[in-house]
């Protein structure tokens, strides 16, 4: 890569800069004669440092295509262990093969994943079978992906430890207990949804699920479920270890009787169905249907996802070939 030169300071600065302690060499490549020398020669910890803050997209569309040494960096597995792909309004990339590309240059050492706004049963599959000791899955507003797909990729994953499905495909109960019942050291457990102002609708089966088959649950989020006190009791009666509960938008929750104080003494951090959203990081709005200021889709417009809607089940897909995405 060629040098780039940097103009000279003026006087004054060289005066300022003399009282300075020296820059350290193991972190800034040497001065010659006022230009930088090649930045590909920066320190390797130095160099993975910086392409971990750039984030998967930025370094397979990007940074890898600098120069020989940051290639050599990026294919590094150690630089994929955790991958968070969001999906960009306005850029093209097919981010299922870039997603499937970052999961391959962890060799199997992937230990957290993060997609939003896109994502298939086949990508997410793809993702447990490369990596069968993933700590942490999230998935948000994957709505492709469907009940089905999910639990047959959690099922591989006997060390999940944190799983979270925000703004997806509503799971079963059923599937909600087959996914207890195959991650056993699962301690922080995230299903959300916007919550129900009216038609109030009510169940409890995803609560009762989760106490018969989740007991090692230390966090966990029900932004928005349908469950009732019935379904909060038998939580707090089955998951011993919890310590956040966060319950927003759970209109059917009313804390009866001494529930509450339950919930006060057991729970480190209790969110009530009432508090405050503002540190929840997705769409918030509570469905009213009987409200002509809230327009809720069930599912997105098909314009927002072209790449998803086009069909492909990416049988193409080539794990040796670097791609241009």
């Amino acid at each position: 890569m060629a040098s780039s030169s940097l103009p000279l300071p003026s006087s004054s600065e060289r005066l300022s800069l003399s009282f300075r302690s020296p820059p350290s060499p193991s972190l800034t490549p040497e001065m010659k004669d006022g230009e930088y020398s090649n930045w590909s020669e920066l320190p390797t910890e130095l160099t993975s440092s910086i392409l971990q803050r750039l984030g998967p997209i930025e370094v397979l569309e990007n940074a890898q295509k600098v120069c020989t040494s940051w290639r050599r960096v990026s294919k590094d597995p150690a630089m994929w262990r955790k991958i968070v792909m969001h999906k960009v309004e306005g850029l093209g990339y097919n981010l299922d093969i870039m997603c499937r590309h970052a999961v391959d240059r962890s060799q199997g050492g992937l230990v957290e994943i993060e997609i939003w706004d896109f994502g298939t049963d086949s990508l997410i599959n793809y993702i447990a079978d490369s990596s069968s000791c993933l700590r942490s899955l999230k998935l948000a507003k994957s709505f492709q992906v469907t009940d089905d797909g999910l639990t047959e990729a959690v099922v591989k994953l006997p060390y999940l430890e944190e799983l979270e499905v925000s703004n997806t495909s509503i799971l079963s109960a059923k599937s909600l207990k087959v996914l207890g019942q195959s991650c056993p050291n699962l301690k922080t457990f995230k299903l959300n949804q916007r919550g129900f102002l009216r038609p109030r609708i009510q169940s409890d089966d995803d609560a009762l699920a989760i106490a018969e088959t989740m007991h090692g649950l230390r966090h966990l989020q029900l932004f928005g479920n349908i469950l009732s006190d019935v379904g909060l009791n038998a939580i707090l009666d089955n998951c011993p270890n919890l310590e956040h509960l966060d319950l927003r938008q759970c209109f059917n929750v009313n804390l009866l009787g001494d529930l509450e104080k339950r919930c006060d003494e057991r729970i480190k951090v209790f969110r009530r169905p009432n508090d405050s959203t503002y540190d929840y990081p997705y769409d918030a709005t509570a469905i009213d249907i009987f409200s002509d200021e809230v327009v809720f889709r069930i599912m997105p417009d098909a314009n927002y996802y072209p790449d998803l809607m086009a069909g492909s089940d990416y049988s193409d897909y080539d794990p040796t070939d670097d791609y241009d995405f």
